[in-house]
């Protein structure tokens, strides 16, 4: 393999649906196999509902953007969200009739309570994955979220900084080799953290596409700083902001107390990731699921 055969003959990565053409058109296909993509965003923003709707739509066909797979869902925020997948899994049998199994059979589900607890069941994970006789092979992990792993075994002192960023590599070294070695869409969750600087990005140093995140009207920046940002391969931004509705439809910034009503907007933005530009879709989250709004 030669540089210039890429211009010719470009390697192309499988995608793992979302579950909506237009969040899809605006991802490139959606979530790419062979690598690890991170869903960025405070508490409430959908990141954890976005990752429930990829692992159904991983149970589809290619034919249907799916990856005709099964999933494993990592959690370490408890407790897991049953009521909600079940939500989703109704609506998913209802778009799709011919699916005459039900989705959650599908989903294999398995808590995460400490960084040492993920290391221990990731060569079991590998072994399962090499030697499952399912009818749908695993071919996506979700890790819903990793902050969660770090957020309290480390102090911010050079010892624990630097052990945490070579656990860092650790996990993501090992997520990326089964990520190529099984061709699996690999998807992490990340958390924010309140970010008062006056430079542009973190301590001046701009990560991506945007300079700024902006979430809630609050300069945000994505937890487990720079370190973890070198372990992902794409890194997609989930933000929202209140509207605030006057009795003449007119939009007010909320202060003052004559509104009529309040609504969420919510957008997903790419921050960096190799195959994708600087883009961005607003979406909504209903009772069906996680789907884009075109404007």
């Amino acid at each position: 393999m030669r540089p210039q055969n890429l211009l010719h003959q470009p390697l192309t990565t499988q995608k793992c649906t979302l579950g909506c053409p237009i969040l899809d058109r605006c991802l490139g296909g959606a979530i790419p196999c062979n690598s690890i993509t991170e869903l960025v965003a405070e508490s409430g923003s959908g990141k954890t509902q976005l990752c429930l709707q990829l692992s159904l739509s991983a149970q589809l066909p290619a034919s249907h953007g799916g990856l005709s797979a099964s999933s494993l869902y990592l959690h370490t925020e408890f407790p897991f969200p049953f009521r909600r997948l079940h939500q989703l899994s109704t609506n998913f049998r209802s778009s799709y009739p011919c699916y005459d199994h039900d989705p959650c059979d599908n989903i294999l589900i398995q808590g995460v309570h400490t960084v040492d607890h993920l290391l221990d069941i990731m060569p079991r994970i590998e072994s399962f994955i090499k030697n499952s006789k399912s009818r749908l092979p695993i071919r996506l992990i979700v890790i819903d979220s990793v902050a969660a792993l770090f957020r309290s075994d480390f102090e911010n002192t050079p010892g624990d900084l630097k052990k945490r960023s070579s656990l860092f590599f650790k996990i993501s070294g090992k997520l990326k080799a089964m990520a190529m070695s099984f061709g699996l869409a690999v998807v992490v969750t990340n958390q924010v953290v309140d970010l008062v600087a006056p430079d542009e990005g973190i301590n001046g140093l701009r990560v991506g596409n945007l300079g700024c995140l902006y979430s809630s009207g609050r300069r945000v920046c994505p937890a487990l700083g720079l370190a973890w940002a070198n372990c992902v391969n794409s890194r997609l931004f989930l933000a929202k902001d209140d509207e605030y509705v006057h009795q003449n439809n007119q939009l007010v910034n909320g202060d003052d107390g004559d509104f009529v009503s309040r609504r969420t907007r919510r957008w997903i933005h790419v921050v960096f990731a190799p195959h994708l530009p600087n883009l961005s879709c607003e979406f909504e989250i209903t009772s069906k699921g996680i789907f884009g709004v075109e404007r």
